[in-house]
């Protein structure tokens, strides 16, 4: 446990450090020295005269004792002293103000101002349907390794002149989810902030790419470990994950062998179930001024081309040359000189803008890249249909090259898999090179009018339930961690060949993996009417707990990080973990709020 590795060090520093003559000894506990540490006789003191003045001390099980003051002073980190309760809030200033000279937050900043009014509402939302009164805040290192000096990727500085925006839409909206919750946010974007503030932590979220950032730390990797949670928008599948798994089976990438448990791994969208599902808000909610300004919009026969690099549209004009015969295309894209002459380019515009493109718009044309953004569900949630291209064959790392490198093997089916799954009438999926089928998605299209649409795990209010949940339930630093509910759990097999995300999806349940360990014992097998004759505990497979039905043997994964949603196995037949989900928030169970 973290505290139990904290206390470790601490307690060493204590145990030089205290002289017997000014503290009476517990007859249950030693004092323990304290030569060379004269700070820690004072905080001994002051505990045995004050530790009634505030009753969080006795919620960490101080209790008047002097054993229970040297366990509290060891293991309890020294901010917990000014720990409070997390209350929602219905302001921005706190905020804006520790953000105040920090260049590389700029357009985080930029958006979160945009956003304010919808997210203070949302949080006051929440409030009235759940109790949200009972948490304690938390201290929170954010580090977005993609826009520090050392990372020197330029994606702060080009996001105003049509650079990527996904990661910092995701970093924007969790900042203001853990603003709103009510949370302690240390915002770090420098190695040296990184390193100022390490002694602070609670938990720590940080970025893939980033981890050699790590070794700033005062303390070791170890210590850290189970408190970090990691952005990572394509997701990162257990043997990829595993250090010596992919070292041993040609795995190894720049972004994999981190061996964190695969569900530190914080993802854009629900696509890989061995992570968790962080997501993002689609910006479709006004403020009251913005909705003013776009109130009188009306639809127009015209679509908007998704895509702001030129570079996007080559070798697509037979594709827009269709489209073109039914609607006026317009697009935001970054060079006129290399699209169709006919395009009514807007060039790179702020959000409003969009969204006021998108309320004219009948149509938002995929182009086949970039994938999975958060631009289509924008278009959805402003009543604007999306066309979505076909990848064939699907695009992966074992055959792309925006692929290759990325810490799995998962199979992008379409530009943007998540919409492809919303389906029609909101999404229509197309083969780009084959007029007959743009066609029949196009003139559909026009027979229809769809009102704007959004899942609800995309709005302010459902990322801010999810994370909620995430913070007070998810806890990789206990040896039995409780949650997700044992009651949410269903189990099935899964043929030969067949992985428990897809046995899952099947059922309309999803792949847990929370309860792979549960499963991992004959004695709860029994239960599921698994009938294990003989058994044994494996290191060599990706796919356990599994079962050989000729022999009845039931092999068990000797290592926990190895545990897999996605991965199956000719010969062997999954037990796999399954559970419910709320509608539009995939990532909670029925029971988990």
């Amino acid at each position: 446990m973290k505290h139990l590795r904290l206390s470790s060090r601490i307690t060493g520093r204590l145990a030089v450090a205290a002289s017997k003559d000014e503290i009476p000894e517990d007859k249950n506990c030693q004092l323990p020295r304290m030569d060379g540490f004269p700070d820690c006789m004072g905080k001994l003191k002051w505990m045995n005269s004050m530790w009634k003045s505030d009753p969080c001390y006795s919620s960490y099980g101080v209790n008047g004792s002097l054993c229970s003051f040297i366990v509290y002073l060891s293991e309890v980190p020294s901010w917990s002293l000014k720990s409070y309760k997390a209350e929602v809030k219905d302001n921005f200033e706190g905020l804006h103000r520790s953000l105040v000279n920090k260049t590389q937050f700029s357009w985080i900043q930029q958006r979160i101002k945009s956003m304010e009014e919808i997210w203070v509402e949302a949080g006051r939302s929440l409030s009235q349907k759940y109790n949200l009164t009972e948490r304690r805040a938390k201290q929170i290192l954010v580090h977005p390794g993609v826009i520090t000096n050392e990372a020197d990727l330029k994606i702060a500085e080009n996001a105003f002149s049509g650079g990527p925006l996904g990661e910092l839409v995701q970093w924007s909206d969790l900042i203001s989810t853990l603003h709103i919750l009510g949370h302690n946010l240390h915002l770090s974007a420098s190695e040296g902030s990184l390193k100022d503030t390490s002694d602070k932590l609670f938990t720590l979220i940080a970025q893939t790419t980033f981890f050699h950032e790590f070794t700033v730390l005062k303390t070791s990797w170890t210590d850290y470990r189970c408190i970090i949670r990691v952005l990572d928008s394509f997701g990162t599948e257990p043997d990829f994950n595993h250090a010596v798994w992919a070292s041993n089976h040609d795995l190894k990438c720049p972004f994999g062998g981190l061996s964190l448990i695969p569900m530190q791994f914080y993802t854009m969208f629900p696509h890989t179930p061995d992570n968790t599902f962080l997501g993002f808000v689609v910006q479709h909610q006004l403020s009251s001024e913005e909705h003013e300004q776009l109130e009188s919009t009306k639809r127009q026969n015209q679509a908007l081309v998704y895509g702001k690099r030129a570079t996007f549209w080559q070798g697509k004009e037979a594709y827009l040359d269709i489209i073109h015969k039914y609607l006026d295309i317009h697009g935001t894209v970054d060079d006129s000189a290399l699209i169709p002459d006919y395009v009514k380019n807007h060039g790179i515009v702020k959000g409003t803008e969009v969204q006021r493109l998108l309320r004219q718009s009948k149509l938002f044309v995929g182009l086949s890249f970039p994938y999975e953004g958060p631009a289509p569900l924008e278009a959805l949630a402003n009543g604007c249909a999306f066309l979505n291209p076909r990848l064939e064959p699907p695009q992966s790392s074992l055959n792309s090259k925006f692929f290759k490198g990325k810490p799995n093997t998962r199979e992008v089916t379409s530009q943007h898999p998540y919409a492809e799954a919303i389906g029609e009438p909101y999404v229509w999926m197309v083969d780009m090179n084959n007029q007959t089928d743009v066609e029949r998605a196009i003139t559909s299209i026009l027979n229809h009018n769809i009102e704007p649409y959004l899942p609800y795990e995309f709005t302010c209010e459902g990322m801010l339930q999810r994370v909620n949940v995430l913070i007070e339930k998810q806890d990789f630093c206990s040896a039995a961690p409780s949650w997700p509910p044992l009651s949410a759990l269903r189990v099935l097999k899964a043929e030969a060949g067949v992985s428990c995300k897809k046995v899952c999806q099947r059922a309309g349940l999803v792949c847990e993996p929370a309860f792979f360990p549960h499963l991992n014992n004959d004695k709860n097998l029994a239960s599921y009417n698994v009938d294990c004759q003989t058994s044994e505990f494996s290191d060599k497979y990706i796919v356990l707990p599994a079962y050989n039905s000729s022999s009845k043997q039931c092999l068990f994964q000797q290592d926990p990080l190895l545990f897999s949603c996605v991965r199956s196995d000719q010969s062997l037949v999954r037990i796999c973990p399954c559970r419910d989900y709320i509608k539009d928030q995939i990532a909670l169970c029925k029971e988990c709020i």
